[in-house]
């Protein structure tokens, strides 16, 4: 039999969050982010429940051609455009559009021979300082991209560093508009952080991620408290023994928890190789049958403890929630120093996934 943990994908929730999106959004059309194999969720097992999207934005080449192959006809945004000249070849053959952030991206454009010009995002670095020509020659640039005839609709892009803190978009924003306000342009730069709190950039087009999957783009669960946004992902697992501890006794690798009193404490079949975060410490948040408990002790391979101190009843085969509709994903992540994307994208693949479309 196969162990007990396992992921529930609730790809209704999917479609009801982008439904959150949609009224946020106003007028501006939606690219709904899927890179890192959505949100480690599954692009293949995801995306017809975020068939009402206006676009898909993701980063690999091979899921863009997979969400063609699997019958998508409409936008696919290439979010860090292509990496190789002859990456144009497939960006022409898919009808892909593509992020372009450097000089030798439009320079490939401009050699290339394709069958039909690309439409492109002109990525403009206004303070986040990664991809992106520099704003102060926002003008120039997007020049350059109208003169050259292989290119098709041109849309200005940035991203926001601080969108989702206290320092907020407002400078960025003030940049980019300065820069490039008098441009003649489409626009994208909201991304979920934005949709949520900046209406005044969401224009032409907007980016949300994390929110499509129901968690907070600050890993604060208030910042998106009465929204109206549900988990998509659960982590299920169960109690597979139990111990009982003595005053001074130890748990786990590196005896790193030492119970103060007789404690009783279960074993669950999760460990860092099904994406648990290794590093959570003693007291990150657990549900064992229902009831809301805590970590104890370090995180092994396969195997975490809690303390059944909360819940005397539990036993071998009580259900456990790692996270999910009642534990936020946002809260493991925070108590264990990380965020919630990145639970999300770790999940391993020997955790076997059940998909529920209600």
């Amino acid at each position: 039999m196969s162990r007990p943990i396992s992921a529930t994908l609730h790809l209704s929730a999917l479609s009801h969050n982008l439904s959150i999106v949609r009224r946020h959004a106003g007028a501006a059309k939606i690219w709904s982010v899927v890179k890192a194999n959505a949100y480690g969720h599954g692009l293949a097992r995801i995306w017809q429940a975020l068939d009402a999207t206006d676009g898909f934005a993701l980063l690999d080449l091979n899921e863009a051609i997979m969400l063609r192959e699997q019958g998508w006809q409409g936008p696919i945004l290439l979010l860090e455009g292509f990496f190789r000249t002859q990456d144009l070849a497939l960006v022409d053959h898919y009808r892909l559009t593509t992020v372009v952030h450097s000089d030798w991206q439009l320079d490939a454009i401009n050699a290339a021979r394709l069958t039909a010009p690309p439409n492109i995002y002109l990525k403009l670095n206004s303070g986040m300082n990664r991809l992106g020509f520099p704003i102060g020659q926002a003008d120039a640039v997007w020049q350059w991209a109208n003169s050259i005839s292989n290119i098709g609709e041109v849309t200005l892009m940035s991203h926001f560093a601080n969108a989702d803190n206290h320092m907020g978009a407002s400078e960025q924003f003030t940049r980019i508009q300065q820069a490039s306000g008098h441009i003649a342009a489409a626009r994208c730069f909201a991304n979920s952080a934005a949709i949520l709190r900046n209406p005044e950039t969401h224009y032409d087009w907007v980016r949300p991620g994390i929110i499509l999957y129901g968690a907070s783009p600050s890993g604060d669960v208030n910042d998106i408290a009465g929204i109206g946004l549900r988990p998509v992902m659960g982590l299920h697992s169960e109690i597979i023994a139990t111990q009982m501890l003595s005053a001074g006794h130890s748990v786990g690798y590196g005896s790193r928890y030492s119970a103060t009193g007789t404690q009783r404490i279960g074993v669950v079949a999760c460990g860092y190789a099904d994406g648990y975060p290794r590093l959570a410490p003693s007291g990150t948040p657990i549900r064992v049958d229902g009831i809301l408990t805590h970590t104890v002790g370090s995180i092994s391979m396969d195997m975490l403890t809690v303390d059944l101190t909360p819940c005397p009843q539990a036993q071998v085969g009580s259900k456990v929630e790692i996270w999910g509709d009642n534990l936020p994903i946002d809260d493991v992540a925070a108590a264990a120093g990380t965020v919630g994307y990145e639970l999300m994208c770790a999940l391993a693949s020997r955790v076997s996934v059940i998909t529920e479309r209600t």
